[in-house]
């Protein structure tokens, strides 16, 4: 995508962003629990094994983006006394319960698809302190950290013999890094004075998704990330630019906002939980990340690279920077973009004049355009990893999983509802 493109279409955008109105919250909510009931009254027990092609058990990675979504909008029902709040932690509760709370593939795995299901793990032990829900993902992580001994071959390798190169594809990065940071701020408020090693850990690997594995899958260039190896130049797309992935770069964006929320506690919250109430205005770094600002430099060169390839009509292509291959609207990873901009904006790290009326005018064409009137979610691209999988993209097309592309709609929404919910 050339400038001059780049301009015309950023300037479009503003234009037709300018006039849109702040959603109100309960339209927010409502979207949310239209889309949320739609998925939990066709699979109505949480625990069953899903089928695409082959059986899985239901912690798999696609379904733990969803319940990441469903937790976000199972505290925003809590925080407002929703009646849907019984529900949906019920159903989060039968999903963990199902599985012990146990990674897929046991407490040995090093696949970051395997643990992030911890991250709802994690979350729901805040909230109820039962040791059962914590312990395997401790030792899960624990068995990465140890891992991490053992020697690692960088030099262009893909796959090391160490945990800090496990993370080959920036997919990843959103499946672990969260577990991590979350991790961190438990052992933390729990008075382990060693808290930090999980961050740290969690930090090494990012760092070498980053600058090492496939000479550095971070394009500092143009703020974005290839997917893998296999999409470093000399790869191109069919226009001559570089191939980045929605989704792929949807990954990662979420991942460090989840990271860098992990260590910010409301000014507001209360001890032993210390749960963010709505209409929080300030909140305090808890220091265990040391690589915190790190992680806030990325996010908000991020940011300015997404923004400038936004399509006018409030969504992203499938390939950022080139609209003519598998173009159109595509809501997974806009999902994941407005989610960590509606963030950015709530903790003041991002400019409200700017992207207030982007993140208005997305969730407004996200509920318009894809959101059928019985809760099921069009324009969702199906699982891959490049513009031609999943295909087609259209408003009545089913993916092959049709859970995390209602993840990410959750988290988007939980977000923009938090920053437009009534102020203290």
């Amino acid at each position: 995508m050339n400038k001059k493109s780049i301009f015309l279409t950023y300037l479009a955008l503003l234009l037709s962003a300018t006039t849109v109105a702040q959603p109100r919250f309960q339209e927010v909510m409502a979207a949310m629990e239209r889309a949320n009931d739609y998925f939990i009254n066709k699979y109505p027990d949480p625990g069953k094994p899903t089928f695409v092609k082959k059986e899985r058990p239901s912690n798999l990675w696609t379904r733990g983006v969803y319940f990441e979504g469903l937790m976000a909008l199972t505290e925003l029902e809590r925080l407002t006394g929703g009646e849907k709040f019984n529900r949906y932690e019920k159903y989060i509760m039968d999903w963990g319960t199902a599985h012990r709370w146990t990674p897929r593939n046991g407490v040995t795995t090093r696949d970051a698809d395997d643990y992030c299901c911890s991250q709802t793990y994690l979350d729901m032990y805040v909230r109820k302190h039962d040791e059962q829900m914590l312990t395997p993902t401790v030792q899960c992580m624990d068995n990465v950290i140890a891992a991490r001994q053992v020697p690692w071959v960088a030099g262009g390798q893909t796959k090391s013999d160490g945990s800090f190169g496990d993370w080959t594809w920036i997919d990843a990065i959103q499946m672990g890094l969260p577990v991590l940071s979350k991790l961190t701020r438990i052992c933390y408020f729990a008075g382990d004075k060693d808290a930090s090693r999980y961050v740290a850990q969690g930090w090494n690997m990012y760092a070498a998704s980053r600058n090492t594995i496939g000479g550095g899958l971070l394009n500092l260039q143009d703020g974005l990330w290839w997917r893998d190896k296999d999409f470093v130049p000399p790869y191109k797309e069919p226009n001559g630019e570089d191939c980045y992935w929605s989704r792929g770069n949807g990954w990662v964006y979420a991942a460090l906002v989840r990271a860098m929320d992990a260590m910010l506690v409301s000014k507001q919250a209360q001890a032993p939980d210390f749960l963010e109430p709505l209409g929080e205005k300030k909140w305090k770094n808890i220091g265990e990340d040391a690589h915190f600002k790190d992680e806030m430099k990325d996010y908000l060169l991020m940011t300015k690279a997404l923004l400038k390839c936004q399509r006018p009509d409030g969504f992203w292509n499938v390939s950022l920077h080139d609209g003519s291959n598998y173009g159109g609207v595509e809501l997974s990873g806009t999902a994941l973009f407005i989610y960590g901009m509606a963030w950015g904006v709530r903790h003041g790290y991002l400019p409200k004049k700017t992207y207030l009326p982007v993140i208005y005018h997305s969730w407004k064409a996200m509920v318009k355009t894809c959101l059928h009137t019985n809760g099921k979610l069009g324009f969702v691209q199906g699982t891959g990893k490049e513009p031609k999988d999943g295909q087609p993209v259209t408003f009545d097309s089913e993916p092959d999983f049709d859970d995390y592309g209602l993840g990410c709609f959750l988290l988007c929404g939980s977000e923009v509802a938090r920053l437009v919910a009534p102020r203290n």
